[in-house]
């Protein structure tokens, strides 16, 4: 028989657990024995009800933050497609409304391929070129000037800015190259960046090329000097670009102005072809198309510089040339060398009759070592573009064959027919025009496309 004291009261004991405090008697009899032995089962009752609120509430609290975190994300990806489909439509707004401006009735065909570039603001651009400061200046492409850029983003680029207030031709320019390079995408392609049309500025931006336009290193304006593992790599480059151009594109396009200051090399001396502006679409079903003449002399095919019969021939007659140029380190003119040397084609195959032909090496080259069958097969090749007629000369597909040992070289080049730069005689020019008639004065399409 308990007998309660008068110092009995009710009592709190507590138990901490897991960091939790947790009431476990609220009253309890100052028989502590009793106490005692009920704590066990009190303390696992206590442990019980602690896990089980644990549990209770990690299940809860997850729930609010979840929905905050996928709201979040609904509203940032809708942001995010909002602002692509925005961009995309004022670019097309921009280059549609600057085409039916101009008076160019492209717009339609335009329209799509103009979201694959940039538009520059032209203050962007001047504050990119330091004002297109003269330390900038790169060199001079089609029309215009180019200088180095450095945009907000770090990225380097080249900036052509065409000299359209002096000529409306610069106008016609810059939309063809737009849309040329636009349509095409190859390794061995320049790639536009983007375009600026602001008020009478029109400038285009490309990817730039640390090593700059392949003239400075073959005329003796740089001190770099190309092996002959480059200079192939770069000749075979070239070749694929154009074979791009004439037979894998979604177009059969005509370059018109293949040169060595439109190659551009790379960090690791990979070519580029550049400045489209003389570009040409070319109907698949036409062997040739007649036009006036554009591109540079010392390059240009005779069918194209006397009668203008434009083909992709005329590139490959021009490729003929840049290599023998590659391979010699000068220039296709030089007016201050012996007569018989002034013309680099035909100074070289007077070298290829004589069984000398080495002898048009880069006396550098020379002394760096080639293998010379390797020299003399590339020269073969450059003979065989060079051919008086273009049906005469390879395809670019079964120029790069050659280059890349893929076939034997069977064909035995004719002597190329010479556009006489020497003597500004008008006999000169009607004896040539004996072969080759004289041009016709508008562009219209002529001739049949052979079937294979």
């Amino acid at each position: 028989m308990l007998i309660p004291l008068p110092a009995a009261k009710k009592q709190l004991l507590v138990l901490c657990i897991d960091g939790r405090v947790v009431q476990v008697i609220n009253s309890f009899s100052v028989d502590t024995n009793r106490a005692f032995e009920a704590m066990p089962r009190v303390i696992n009752e206590a442990i019980s009800m602690s896990t089980s609120a644990n549990s209770q509430s990690s299940c809860e609290k997850p729930e609010t933050p979840l929905f905050f975190f996928l709201g979040a994300l609904v509203v940032l990806v809708t942001l995010v497609i909002l602002i692509f489909v925005i961009r995309k439509l004022l670019r097309t707004e921009w280059m549609t409304k600057f085409l039916l401006q101009s008076g160019n009735h492209q717009a339609a065909d335009l329209g799509e391929q103009f979201h694959t570039i940039i538009y520059f603001k032209f203050q962007m651009l001047r504050k990119a070129t330091k004002n297109f400061h003269q330390d900038n200046f790169l060199g001079r492409g089609g029309f215009g000037l180019v200088y180095m850029g450095k945009l907000e983003d770090g990225r380097i680029v080249a900036v052509k800015k065409l000299a359209i207030e002096k000529s409306q031709q610069g106008e016609t320019e810059f939309l063809a190259e737009v849309k040329m390079i636009t349509s095409i995408q190859h390794k061995n392609l320049v790639r536009l960046v983007g375009c600026c049309s602001d008020g009478d500025q029109r400038l285009l931006v490309y990817e730039y090329m640390k090593n700059k336009s392949l003239d400075l290193i073959l005329y003796g304006k740089s001190d770099q000097f190309l092996n002959w593992s480059t200079r192939s790599q770069i000749i075979l480059g070239i070749a694929k670009g154009l074979q791009y151009l004439h037979e894998d594109s979604h177009f059969r396009i005509v370059h018109r102005d293949i040169k060595a200051s439109n190659i551009l090399l790379d960090s690791k001396f990979q070519p580029r072809i550049s400045d489209f502006g003389l570009a040409r679409f070319f109907p698949e079903d036409q062997a040739y198309l007649s036009t006036n003449f554009a591109g540079t002399l010392g390059y240009t095919a005779p069918e194209y510089a006397i009668k203008g019969e434009l083909s992709e021939k005329a590139d490959i007659y021009s490729f003929g040339v840049l290599v023998l140029e590659i391979i010699s380190c000068r220039k296709n003119t030089d007016l201050t060398l012996n007569s018989d040397m002034q013309y680099l084609p035909e100074y070289a195959w007077k070298l290829f009759e004589r069984s000398k032909v080495l002898d048009l090496v880069d006396p550098r080259l020379r002394e760096d070592g080639f293998l010379e069958r390797d020299v003399m097969q590339t020269i073969q090749v450059a003979f065989l573009c060079l051919q008086p007629h273009a049906d005469l000369r390879p395809a670019m597909s079964e120029v790069v064959a050659m280059l890349t040992c893929r076939v034997d070289m069977t064909a035995t080049p004719l002597k190329p027919t010479f556009l006489n730069r020497r003597r500004r005689k008008q006999e000169n020019w009607e004896t040539i025009s004996d072969v080759f008639p004289s041009p016709q004065q508008s562009d219209s399409l002529s001739g049949t496309r052979p079937t294979n």
